[in-house]
């Protein structure tokens, strides 16, 4: 893996992004002075999945659905605006992203 992209004060958050290039996924280590980020699972563990085709975003948000999956609200609201999120029962959590990922 390599860093991809990183940024300061979105939000709040900064984050270091690494991943490889031309795959649609990373994997984003972030931190806030806004509370204590704790030991893993949190909140802000985060898989990212970019998935830019509508149809197949929304398959994806259904298929997770289906097999019982509840979407809940991300804990940074910018994962809200164009993607779900979802919590496994362990407290791990994925985002479906609909949108490309470019750094």
């Amino acid at each position: 893996m390599t860093v991809l992209d990183s940024f300061q004060d979105h939000d709040g958050f900064d984050a270091i992004i690494m991943g490889r290039e031309n795959v649609p996924y990373h994997f984003a280590f972030t931190r806030t002075d806004k509370h204590q980020a704790g030991k893993a699972p949190t909140k802000e563990n985060l898989l990212v999945f970019y998935l830019p085709d509508h149809a197949e975003w929304e398959n994806a948000v259904e298929r997770m659905k289906a097999t019982g999956f509840v979407p809940v609200s991300a804990f940074n609201p910018y994962w809200d605006k164009k993607g779900v999120t979802f919590e496994d029962p362990d407290g791990y959590r994925i985002v479906l992203q609909q949108t490309d990922w470019a750094p």
